[in-house]
C-alpha cells in the first residue's frame, strides 16, 4: 500500500488500509506475515501508529519493530526500520509514557544516514524529524525547514496521506504565527485529503483543527462533526477528547 491509501488491487492491502483507516491497527497488522522483511516493516508501522493514536500496544509495537529490525538486509529497509523506531520513541516521549528524546533523535539521524537521497521513505523521515523539532526540541523554525521538505517529496511521490500531515503541521506552525488564513487554508487541505482517502481516524482532528480557524456557527458545525467520528471510532484518538469538550447549553447538536 503507497502512503495514499491506493492499494494496487491487492485485497489484503485493501483490507490493511480499510482496517488501518477506521482505527483498527491490530487486525491489520494480523493479516500481514512477520517471516518477511517489507510485510513486517508494514506491520511494526501500524502497531506504531496505534500507540500514537491510542496511547497503548507499546509491547506489540516494539515487538513488531524488532522483527522488523531483525529481517531488514539492504539499507532501506534498515533505513525504514530506524525511521519507525525513531517514531515509536518519538511517541511515548510526546504521550509522558517515558522520555525517549534522544532514543529518537539517533534512530532518525540512523534513518537519515541510510535511506538513499530521493527515496520515498525520506519525505516520511524528514516529517518525522520535524515533530521531534516541534514537539521535543520546540523549534519551529527548524519544524518548519524539515515540514516544507517533507510536503515537497510527498507531492513528487504523489503520497496524499503524508501531505495531509505536513497541511497540517504546517498550518499548525501558521496559527501559532497569527497567520490566519494560511492556517485556515492548511488545515482545509489536510480536511480534505483525508475525506477523500477515507481516512476517519484522522479526519475528526482535522474537524478540529479547521474549526479553530473558523467563525461560529461554521466551527461549532466541524467540532460537532468531529465529536460524531470520535465517538464512532471508540474515544480514538485518545488526546483529541482534551479538545472535544461538550457544546455549550443551547448549542444544537443535531
Amino acid at each position: 500500500m503507497s502512503g495514499n491509501g491506493t492499494t494496487d488491487d491487492d485485497p489484503v492491502q485493501t483490507a490493511v488500509w480499510r482496517l488501518r483507516s477506521r482505527a483498527c491497527w491490530a487486525d491489520a497488522a494480523a493479516l500481514l506475515p512477520a517471516d518477511r522483511a517489507a510485510p513486517a516493516l508494514q506491520r511494526a508501522a501500524l502497531l506504531v501508529e496505534r500507540c500514537l493514536y491510542t496511547e497503548r500496544g507499546w509491547a506489540e509495537a516494539e515487538d513488531a519493530l524488532r522483527t522488523a529490525e531483525a529481517l531488514a538486509h539492504s539499507d532501506e529497509e534498515r533505513g525504514a526500520a530506524a525511521c519507525e523506531r525513531g517514531q515509536l520513541a518519538y511517541t511515548a516521549t510526546l504521550h509522558g509514557v517515558r522520555d525517549r528524546a534522544d532514543e529518537a533523535r539517533v534512530a532518525l539521524g540512523r534513518a537519515a544516514a541510510l535511506l538513499p537521497p530521493g527515496s520515498r521513505g525520506r519525505a516520511l523521515l524528514d516529517f518525522r524529524r520535524g515533530l521531534v523539532a516541534e514537539n521535543l526540541t520546540h523549534s519551529p523554525q527548524a519544524a518548519r525547514a524539515a515540514y516544507r521538505r517533507a510536503h515537497a517529496a510527498a507531492g513528487a511521490h504523489a503520497d496524499s496521506l503524508l501531505l495531509s500531515f505536513t497541511w497540517r503541521q504546517l498550518a499548525g506552525l501558521a496559527l501559532r504565527d497569527g497567520e490566519l488564513d494560511e492556517a485556515r487554508h492548511g488545515f482545509a487541505e489536510s480536511l480534505r485529503i483525508r475525506e477523500e482517502l477515507g481516512y476517519l481516524v484522522g479526519t475528526a482532528p482535522a474537524l478540529v483543527s479547521l474549526a479553530d480557524t473558523e467563525e461560529e456557527p461554521e466551527a461549532s458545525r466541524l467540532r460537532e462533526e468531529a465529536r460524531r467520528l470520535f465517538r464512532l471510532l471508540g474515544g480514538v484518538p485518545t488526546w483529541l477528547a482534551r479538545q472535544l469538550t461538550p457544546p455549550a447549553p443551547g448549542v444544537a447538536t443535531a
